[in-house]
């Protein structure tokens, strides 16, 4: 009987043992799952929270004010049926610019004070504007500007896919600049034939083919959480276009002599290497980052000589943009393109110790009153532009806790290049020996008789193509103020002629407004940049 007993109890014990350790194990196997959950909810709420930038702070009033005034400009400058325009002397024009070859080319906008459609540096000013909302759109945001940019840029961008029917044409210009130039008229009083001028495979242009790719592409950024079936089209495009622009590679300016009066490039490397960069941050393709570091840095990449950011030269900003991905991306990328990557920032180094103006390598290239000047025709260009590119380079140094540069073994902050930039567009709005702005329409004293057929004459005037100029030789300011105009800028001696017929340094042009904008929308805040597009 006992010995029956004790082996029950024996049962008894073995079977509440068992129950207890299978309840353990039940529980510790909760709590873990309940760990990895926070745990895991937590990795991703802070993998989220840094590709976000952080909320915008200390806006400068001055620069949000100018920043408007910089994007409404892009109105001024608008083809087509506009509508809810805020330039009130601005109607319709251009609507049936495209129809000989049967598309719709009447959007996109005039390049500067002419009414020429000018492909390449159209893409140009869309290229510059994408770059800005993705760097600095919460910027923008934060002072009611960025509906106003993106509209800019949609106008510009519907163009550009019109503008692209097939694979290898691209139409690249509207107009005859000869006619246009022996005209003074408002766009809206149009009446000469505007031709259509195109690339193709048989006649190429790969500079202006791969600008539009790298437009597009970064647009499909902007785009993509807007409206994503848009961003796919004009990612599509891109993707053709640097095809097509790599495909056939030759000078537009070879393939059509006459383009080489206006916007004739220098070369199309910086622009595929421009495009190929757009086009990796646009798809995460490594074949892109492939192209633009294996194979063609050494070729195209111009890394042992200094050059200034423009319409025509952007090896400088692509040595920036793709030191974005070696400051925040470097994540599968092979050693071998990692240390082409580094090569690209090392060279965007050594031009942001040139720009710094006690740097021992500080370049020359600047007026008395610290202006960057590199040549007379539309000098601002440079200066808002490489102004750009500093306060973009310190805004990454400061999200990748990056706390020196170091230049010739003197080191310096990422705020020195801030300072630097801001040197630049105070110079722009007044701070100068001239005590005037060259944003029309900002303070007091600005041009008043900017080159710009719009602006010199009355809405109402009825004019034609040549007695339009009477406006043009007229001794009286603009009737219409073409606000947000960044003119061309002061002479190497800070001196500026504020005449008509100065175009040279009178005449405003849609690429220098971008640059501005894109420099200003740095500028009017405080905060670090995104992680990744």
């Amino acid at each position: 009987m006992e010995q029956r007993i004790s082996e029950s109890n024996t049962k008894h014990y073995g079977t509440a043992l068992c129950w207890w350790l299978t309840v353990s194990i039940v529980a510790i196997l909760v709590v873990c799952a309940g760990l990895f959950t926070i745990l895991t909810n937590f990795h991703h709420h802070s993998h989220s929270h840094s590709h976000s930038p952080q909320q915008p702070s200390n806006i400068v009033p001055k620069y949000a004010s100018s920043l408007q005034l910089a994007l409404q400009f892009f109105d001024v400058q608008k083809s087509g049926k506009v509508q809810n325009n805020r330039v009130w002397w601005r109607g319709d024009s251009g609507l049936r610019d495209g129809i000989e070859a049967n598309l719709d080319l009447s959007k996109g906008m005039y390049d500067a004070g002419d009414l020429i459609k000018f492909g390449f540096p159209m893409a140009f000013t869309a290229t510059v504007l994408s770059w800005a909302i993705l760097e600095y759109g919460h910027h923008m945001d934060a002072v009611n500007q960025l509906d106003y940019a993106l509209d800019s840029l949609n106008w510009i961008t519907d163009y550009l896919v019109n503008a692209h029917p097939f694979a290898d044409v691209l139409y690249i210009q509207v107009g005859d600049p000869e006619v246009d130039h022996n005209c003074w008229e408002r766009p809206e009083d149009m009446t000469e034939k505007r031709p259509l001028t195109q690339i193709n495979s048989s006649f190429p242009g790969t500079e202006v083919a791969a600008e539009t790719a790298a437009a597009l592409a970064s647009a499909s950024l902007v785009f993509k959480d807007i409206n994503l079936t848009y961003s796919e089209i004009l990612l599509e495009h891109a993707q053709q276009l640097f095809t097509f622009a790599d495909t056939y590679k030759v000078s537009y300016g070879v393939s059509i002599p006459q383009i080489g009066k206006f916007y004739n490039s220098s070369g199309y490397d910086d622009e595929l290497l421009w495009a190929g960069s757009w086009l990796y941050h646009a798809t995460k393709d490594p074949s892109y980052l492939t192209y633009v570091t294996e194979k063609n840095e050494n070729e195209f990449g111009s890394l042992g000589s200094l050059s200034w950011f423009s319409w025509d030269d952007k090896h400088a900003a692509t040595q920036v943009l793709l030191s974005r991905v070696n400051f925040f991306d470097v994540r599968g990328i092979s050693d071998e393109e990692n240390l082409d990557l580094q090569k690209y920032r090392e060279a965007t180094e050594i031009l942001m110790c040139k720009l710094l103006p006690d740097s021992q390598t500080a370049t020359t290239n600047r007026t008395k009153s610290g202006l960057i000047w590199v040549v007379p025709w539309n000098s601002l260009q440079h200066s808002v532009a490489s102004a750009f590119l500093a306060v973009l380079y310190s805004d990454y140094m400061l999200t990748s806790q990056t706390e020196f540069l170091y230049c010739s073994g003197k080191m310096y902050k990422p705020v020195d290049l801030r300072k630097f930039a801001i040197s630049q567009v105070e110079y722009v709005l007044g701070e100068n020996p001239m005590r005037m702005s060259f944003v029309v329409g900002y303070g007091n004293e600005y041009p008043k008789y900017t080159h710009h057929r719009g602006s010199s004459i009355p809405f109402d005037a009825k004019t034609g193509c040549r007695d339009g100029f009477k406006w043009y030789d007229s001794p009286q300011p603009n009737p219409n103020v073409a606000f947000g105009a960044l003119v061309g800028g002061p002479f190497f001696n800070d001196t500026y002629n504020d005449f008509r017929n100065n175009s040279m340094q009178a005449e405003p042009t849609t690429y220098s407004n971008a640059l501005l904008v894109a420099l200003l929308s740095g500028l009017v805040a405080t905060s670090n940049v995104v992680l990744s597009f």
